[in-house]
């Protein structure tokens, strides 16, 4: 099934390239956990907020649950 990319993490995608390119390189697994972990929460502010914290973690090439 195809996951839907939460609005907060497709606009942190579309405005810095060197995100998308690094999350397009993660394993489908690790962008799957990353989508669904962004898309849990109600309020847009924590969306907002979790996408903020993982950015450098996805820059890296770690998935969520790396070290």
């Amino acid at each position: 099934t195809e996951l839907i990319i939460p609005k907060e993490f497709k606009d942190k995608l579309d405005e810095n390239p060197a995100l998308k390119t690094a999350f397009d390189a993660l394993t489908p697994g690790r962008q799957r956990a990353y989508i669904l972990y962004f898309s849990e929460p109600k309020q847009s502010k924590t969306r907002e907020s979790r996408v903020e914290k993982c950015m450098q973690k996805i820059l890296n090439g770690k998935g969520l649950n790396d070290r």
